[in-house]
């Protein structure tokens, strides 16, 4: 039987105070943006549906809470719905010292920024989240010098040998051995390339990690790629890295850069039949992995809002009506064309974005169920 207070404690409010810094981050980059460019704004809801609680704001902005709080949206003057599909009627009949502040009749560039600016901002949050506790707290590394190299492995197949330091993996500096785990474990059955150094001499190889299903100590079932190289550690062997503001500047963006290509290739092996729909979460896995890492500490917790907070950010951006990469799509094909497509077309596109992104959204709640399911029964 399961304890209410303990799982609501446990992974309903770790989840709902994650989810609700990244939705609050995301709309209020549209709002300032908004704000900056004279737009009028109707709402900023954390939330979907009726409304909890809220406060109107001496600008008129009705500032809300809703029942739903799974995402929220801020609409603006003259938008039909959250999705901001401009409401014609209201346009076109608009008071003349209203229209100038319109979302629909700013220019495209102007619409152009305010719409990038929620995944921007995502994308910034994670940015000041990771440099800060690289800076707060550094990181403890260990010297990226292979050990053991498995017999008639990956790594042996493909020239690696015991003593190699690893430099650089796809082109990622390697500051630790953790460093090369984590960027063959995220490739598997991806190739990639390895830069090391052997005996003062700089070589580069390439090889193809295999998959392996491996479980984190969680019992979450996660698909790595392996190469058969091992390393032991002395007690020597561990230190604490603190770098400096200007270099922990540049290995945050790499870090980004890391996450944003891992992403990208994540989405692609669905399209060449590699993809592992088990690692697709919605709402249900978010809220488990929110408790779990919660059960780490607060620096894990905050580590995982950057994390989710990126790939948030990401998402948006896929050119999918609906999404804010949809309207972006919109807005860069009449910057091209001098004029916006049809509202028909807009519609149309609005439609299959609507029922693509609920079809997601169904099919990772039926995946997060199902296999929540069988790991309890498991």
């Amino acid at each position: 039987m399961i304890d209410f207070p303990l799982w609501l404690l446990s992974y309903v409010v770790p989840f709902l105070a994650v989810l609700t810094v990244i939705v609050f981050v995301h709309e209020m980059g549209h709002y300032l943006v908004a704000r900056w460019n004279g737009v009028a704004i109707q709402t900023f809801s954390i939330g979907f549906g009726r409304e909890l609680f809220g406060w109107n704001d001496r600008s008129g902005t009705r500032w809300r809470v809703s029942a739903i709080p799974l995402g929220g949206y801020v609409r603006f003057v003259g938008d039909m719905n959250a999705a901001s599909v401009p409401d014609r009627d209201v346009v076109e009949n608009a008071d003349p010292s209203l229209a100038p502040r319109l979302f629909a009749n700013k220019s495209v560039w102007q619409r152009i920024a305010i719409v990038a600016a929620g995944p921007a901002a995502n994308i910034i949050l994670t940015f000041l989240i990771l440099y800060a506790l690289l800076l707060g707290y550094g990181r403890y590394t260990i010297p990226p010098v292979l050990g053991e190299v498995v017999a008639g492995s990956v790594a042996e197949e493909a020239g690696l040998e015991s003593g190699d330091r690893i430099l650089t993996v796809d082109g990622f500096a390697v500051h630790g051995f953790e460093d090369f785990q984590r960027l063959v474990a995220t490739s598997p059955e991806r190739p990639i390339s390895v830069v090391l150094e052997r005996a003062g001499e700089t070589r580069a190889l390439s090889l193809v990690p295999e998959a392996t299903r491996v479980e984190d100590r969680f019992g979450n079932s996660q698909r790595i790629g392996r190469i058969g190289v091992m390393r032991d550690v002395a007690e020597d062997d561990l230190t604490l890295y603190r770098p400096g503001p200007v270099e922990a500047l540049g290995m945050t963006v790499e870090e980004i850069r890391f996450i944003i290509i891992r992403t990208g290739e994540f989405l692609g092996d669905f399209f060449v039949g590699r993809g592992d729909v088990e690692q697709l979460g919605g709402p249900v896995k978010v809220a488990r992995v929110s408790g779990e890492v919660a059960t780490l500490g607060v620096v894990a917790l905050i580590n995982l809002t950057a994390l989710l907070s990126l790939n948030i950010g990401i998402f948006n951006l896929l050119p999918v009506p609906m999404l804010d990469g949809g309207h972006l799509l919109y807005y860069l094909v009449e910057a091209v064309r001098g004029r916006p497509l049809s509202m028909r077309v807009q519609e149309i596109g609005f439609r299959f974005g609507f029922a693509l992104v609920l079809a997601l959204m169904v099919f990772t709640l039926f995946n997060d169920t199902l296999f929540a399911y069988l790991r309890a029964v498991g």
